[in-house]
């Protein structure tokens, strides 16, 4: 479904953002765009943002220890 209309984000757009490590909205918005026009999406992307992250482990990926070393 969409959850940003005005760029064109989806619930899947969400998934795929915490799934490769997105951690808050904040950072939704600059990956995908998401409520960056008129806001009105922020707060069911945020609560989706939060249930897809509880379905991700908190493992580190291996670019970002990679970029810390």
């Amino acid at each position: 479904m969409y959850v940003c209309i005005c760029n064109g984000v989806t619930d899947r757009d969400i998934a795929a953002a915490a799934a490769s490590g997105c951690t808050s909205v904040h950072e939704l918005t600059m990956r995908t765009g998401c409520g960056a026009t008129c806001g009105s999406c922020m707060d069911m992307a945020g609560d989706l943002l939060a249930e897809a992250r509880r379905g991700v482990s908190d493992i580190i990926p291996l670019d970002a220890i990679a970029r810390a070393a």
